[in-house]
């Protein structure tokens, strides 16, 4: 043995007056290049990019965020609420009854858009294709059974004194037509306003209150 271990290749310290380790041919060891300025920002361009489109992909596909600009759906969704929207959600299941979703601001019965600065609207499903959807009392129906609405406060009157006489439908829904309302039912301009809305116009489901943080839901 002469001292030397074997198998390793580690550079000697550094020490403080000594010359640069040298390579295997006894040249001096190139000093590490350094990055190009031009290469690196290359990097960030490609890289904020990358990001921009993941983005993208993800509020057209996946989830996008809204928030509740007036107060239809209280208490459950107050104004100025932060909610995201899952968009696949019924991609692999049905639409459900109490299913609280956005959609695209339908047109009003003289056939204008209701409001043109409000692009999308949130409600509450309440009636499913082929269901006849009626109220008594103050109570809403389905298939001649009253509804159990625990979501709304107590007293709560569910009728048409806001709207036309005949404000519900008089048979079943159509195929792929959903009845929505809010659940302020006395401050909601909603199917008892413009009727069923079409599958194809809902944007997705309500899944989750982000904001107010105190407020935080999975709904």
């Amino acid at each position: 043995m002469n001292g030397e271990e074997i198998g390793t290749d580690a550079p000697a310290p550094d020490v403080p007056g000594t010359v640069a380790p040298e390579a295997v041919d006894g040249t001096e060891a190139p000093a590490k290049p350094k990055r190009s300025s031009s290469k690196t920002a290359i990097e960030w361009v490609l890289l904020i990019g990358a990001a921009l489109v993941i983005a993208l992909l993800v509020k057209t596909f996946l989830f996008q965020a809204f928030y509740i600009p007036s107060d239809s759906m209280v208490p459950t969704l107050k104004k100025n609420d932060r909610v995201i929207v899952n968009k696949l959600s019924y991609k692999f299941h049905k639409v459900h009854r109490g299913d609280i979703v956005v959609f695209s601001t339908p047109k009003g019965p003289d056939g204008q858009p209701i409001d043109p600065t409000i692009k999308d609207l949130v409600k509450r499903v309440i009636g499913l294709p082929g269901e006849t959807v009626t109220e008594k009392n103050g109570h809403v129906f389905v298939n001649g059974t009253a509804l159990k609405e625990s979501y709304l406060p107590a007293g709560t009157v569910s009728d048409c004194a806001s709207f036309q006489p005949q404000c519900f439908p008089t048979g079943p829904l159509p195929a792929d037509r959903y009845w929505v309302m809010g659940d302020n039912r006395a401050g909601s301009r909603d199917s008892r306003y413009f009727g069923a809305i079409k599958k194809g116009d809902i944007v997705g489901r309500v899944f989750v209150r982000i904001w107010p943080l105190n407020r935080l839901h999975i709904f």
